[in-house]
């Protein structure tokens, strides 16, 4: 099983425009509704894959019901705990006629003690069973960086690892097995610009020397690194023509690479299946609907 645990989904609205204008009054030519937040697509992305998975979140407000009903609607296995406080709304504007896509982000509100305990004694129990972790996503407002250790500390599996920050510095000696910042992430997660290529990889290889056993590092349409404390690895971007929304491409390469590493695929071909995942997604409207068939599964 994989499990995909994380602590802010979203409920996103998605709105397309045939032109949109800062400032001004715009009406959306199309407007969407659909569960999101990085653990979300991961688990929707993981499922649609192929193979048992499990997504571990909290929710709560107005939205725990119609996320609860996709989630049920695409049988997904899911565990919820549910908050007192609503679940976040987040919204894609997608402009048509400059192929720009905006998104407004709501911070993860505060979840009370007594949730969070809930949360973690549900991640331990299904880390368990798990034959591969993903945990992914930025934290709930209040919530230290802390808590990233105790997941981690109750993972007994190979895990993924998709946050920054020093939460991310904090379990490098944990050992996970793949940490997958953005290159952008990684230079907010040392402090320190990572301008040159070079500078990127003593960056990456500082990780792996402080515990991960592999770096992967993304930079939009620029290719992809990836490095072990012996293996370096430049793998070329995906060539999207037909970009639709990029949104969650990221979740969707997390996903898949905790998938491939699961069927006993190495990291450097589970890296190249996730590269895939990532440009379908980019291709398509909503998140994480992947085709396993598409991907050559």
């Amino acid at each position: 099983m994989i499990l995909v645990s994380g602590l802010t989904p979203a409920w996103q609205q998605i709105l397309v425009f045939d032109r949109f204008a800062a400032g001004e009054v715009n009406r959306a030519s199309e407007a969407h509704w659909c569960a999101s937040g990085k653990v979300l697509n991961a688990g929707i992305a993981a499922h649609h894959l192929g193979g048992p998975s499990l997504t571990l979140s909290p929710l709560g407000g107005p939205a725990f019901d119609p996320i609860s009903r996709e989630f049920e609607g695409m049988g997904i296995p899911h565990q919820w705990i549910r908050t007192a406080a609503p679940t976040r709304v987040c919204t894609t504007l997608i402009d048509r006629a400059t192929a720009t896509i905006t998104e407004l982000v709501e911070n993860g509100k505060p979840i009370a003690p007594r949730e969070m305990e809930s949360y973690l004694a549900a991640h331990a129990c299904a880390a368990k069973r798990a034959s591969v972790a993903v945990v992914i996503g930025s934290l709930p407002a209040g919530t230290p960086d802390s808590c990233y250790r105790t997941l981690l500390e109750s993972t007994p599996c190979p895990a993924v690892l998709d946050f920054r920050g020093e939460g991310l510095l904090s379990v490098l000696d944990l050992r996970p097995l793949v940490i997958k910042p953005n290159r952008n992430e990684l230079a907010a997660t040392l402090g320190q610009p990572l301008d040159s290529d070079d500078g990127l990889l003593a960056a990456m290889r500082s990780l792996n020397d402080r515990g991960a056993h592999w770096v992967v590092v993304t930079q939009g349409a620029g290719p992809v690194w990836l490095t072990s404390r012996t293996e370096t690895h430049r793998l070329p971007p995906a060539h999207i023509p037909d970009l639709v929304n990029p949104i969650a491409s990221g979740d969707a390469m997390a996903a898949a690479i905790a998938w491939a590493i699961a069927t006993g695929r190495s990291v450097p071909e589970a890296v190249q299946l996730g590269i895939a995942a990532a440009a379908q997604n980019a291709r398509q409207l909503l998140p994480c609907r992947l085709d396993p068939k598409a991907l050559g599964i």
